[in-house]
């Protein structure tokens, strides 16, 4: 069903156009793809958890049961994958990406963890129909064009519950300021809500759950910070000057290194998987 006319799918997909209306790489090229996240994995070398996700396992684990087996579509280096692992009886991964396959088998063999198996794939082209108790995806659908075939199809591999996840805004502060002073900004063109319309779309009624982050950069520099927050700007020429004087807002230095810390949130959605 659509509401006013409005076709959320397709503008899922028109919203995959960046500013300067093109396609980015790394949305369309594998290469590229594998490219990014071979070099994230080369950093990383052993698994770390992102510190907000601590917040975001409170709201999913108690939706998980002792008995489920598990899918987690594109884990990426593991936020959830190894907690999940601990409170489930079996899960299985599926990334696009060779490197975060290896790398998450390498970390399974180090914590010794048993239960898991790794499929490499891309889970909107993969043809298997596999069955799972839970379907699970976090950040991981920026990549799928066909948003209403990707939910449909964690819908129907799913035999309890379907999440989906999405960190989401505001942005940063100081980019909102910019923003509002005439400065073009890279904002983000799909978030959550557009997961929660497209699946209205499709008759999928899902709860949703907020949850309260916060993010904390820190910088050895001031010249680094600086670098580090102007990545959005699209304007050809800017006030540096300008800039730095609504950052000072909002960046505090302490014992030398420079601190930004500002709110975000998290969606988690879920619902009973539907038959059509």
């Amino acid at each position: 069903m659509k509401t006013n006319n409005i076709d959320y799918i397709e503008l899922w997909r028109q919203s995959m156009v960046n500013h300067y209306g093109k396609v980015p790489n790394r949305l369309k090229d594998d290469a590229a793809e594998e490219a990014f996240w071979s070099s994230m994995v080369e950093r990383k070398k052993q698994h770390k958890a992102d510190p907000y996700t601590k917040q975001v396992h409170q709201e999913l684990l108690p939706l998980l049961n002792r008995e489920d087996h598990v899918l987690e579509i594109g884990p990426g280096w593991g936020n959830y994958t190894f907690d999940i692992a601990k409170e489930v009886r079996k899960l299985t991964c599926i990334d696009s990406s060779k490197s975060i396959i290896s790398f998450l088998a390498s970390q399974a063999n180090e914590k010794g963890t048993e239960n898991m198996d790794l499929i490499h794939d891309k889970w909107e082209s993969e043809t298997k129909r596999d069955k799972y108790d839970v379907v699970f995806g976090f950040n991981c659908y920026y990549r799928m064009i066909d948003i209403g075939h990707t939910l449909l199809k964690m819908n129907e591999s799913a035999t309890r519950l379907v999440i989906v996840g999405m960190t989401t805004g505001p942005e940063k502060p100081h980019y909102m300021e910019l923003e509002k002073r005439g400065y073009t900004i890279n904002l983000r063109k799909r978030d959550y809500i557009h997961i929660l319309n497209v699946l209205y779309q499709l008759g999928i009624l899902a709860d949703c759950k907020i949850v309260k982050l916060k993010s904390k950069k820190i910088y050895s520099t001031y010249e680094e910070m600086i670098r580090d927050n102007t990545t959005k700007i699209l304007d050809e020429q800017f006030s540096y000057d300008e800039v730095k004087t609504i950052l000072n807002k909002y960046v505090v230095e302490k014992e030398g290194v420079f601190e930004y810390e500002y709110p975000f949130h998290a969606a988690l959605m879920y619902w009973n998987p539907k038959e059509f």
